[in-house]
């Protein structure tokens, strides 16, 4: 009979200060690297399938993992609608300085990949005690709130997120309940775009999308493919593949490509 593996240790840490101070929530495991880093997605938690799967994998294979909820989503304190890209990329830059050492894989789900990519380059401007070893990226959606938000939404809804400062989006996720997108958060969300010019991370890239993606429509993903140095980058196209990629299938498929790159 096998042991069970035990839990993830969750912990707390402060960010920010005054009025944006926040308490992000963090589940770890020490092990062996390079270390994994769980960036989940926009309205999403470090509960959710594919974060758990990654956590029972490296459970089994000894290897160190990091996941954590961004303010105002899952267990960390803060109400999402307060929340933009850039105190997201602070909560996720927090974590990281916090609990990685060495080599680091960072595995990013939807806006994930986009926070992937933001503190992957954070961590290329500082000398901390870890290092980037590869991005695994899963329908991807960086720039979305421009690209997939802002430049998609009808004039009606445009007006009301200037005129009231957010509009409420209809959801077909979790309890279907409408959630807040702020003028601030489309705003804020400038600051932080990619997609404009190359992309240098100097580490490998693997990429999943799913052509199917209702959400982050695949041609999303080939642009951000021209962003990046083209020696030791991979896209792989699903082509039944929804914007979850979640389904055992598809998490064999993310698993497979963690372990590719180390």
């Amino acid at each position: 009979m096998t042991a069970a593996i035990p839990d993830a240790v969750l912990d707390f840490i402060d960010v920010g200060e005054g009025s944006s101070a926040r308490r992000i929530a963090v589940r770890h495991r020490a092990g062996e690297g390079p270390g994994l880093v769980w960036l989940g997605g926009f309205k999403s938690d470090m509960q959710g399938g594919k974060a758990v799967a990654l956590d029972g994998w490296a459970a089994e294979h000894g290897r160190a993992v990091v996941r954590f909820d961004y303010s105002g989503h899952g267990e960390s304190s803060g109400d999402f609608a307060d929340g933009t890209i850039g105190s997201w990329l602070e909560d996720s830059v927090a974590v990281f300085e916090r609990f990685c050492t060495g080599p680091q894989i960072l595995i990013g789900s939807s806006m994930g990949g986009w926070m992937a990519l933001l503190l992957a380059r954070e961590i290329k401007k500082r000398t901390g005690k870890a290092s980037l070893a590869g991005l695994v990226l899963i329908a991807p959606a960086p720039d979305f709130t421009e690209e997939l938000m802002w430049k998609n939404f009808s004039p009606a809804v445009k007006k009301e997120i200037e005129a009231k400062g957010f509009w409420l989006r209809p959801s077909e996720y979790g309890d279907g309940t409408p959630y807040p997108i702020t003028r601030r958060l489309i705003e804020e969300g400038r600051n932080h775009l990619v997609l404009g010019s190359a992309i240098d991370l100097g580490c490998p890239v693997r990429i999943l999308q799913g052509a199917q993606d209702p959400d982050v429509p695949w041609q999303h993903a080939f642009a951000l493919t021209h962003r990046l140095p083209a020696d030791d980058v991979v896209l792989t196209m699903i082509q039944d593949g929804d914007h979850r990629l979640s389904r055992p299938q598809d998490i064999a498929r993310i698993l497979a490509a963690v372990a590719e790159i180390g």
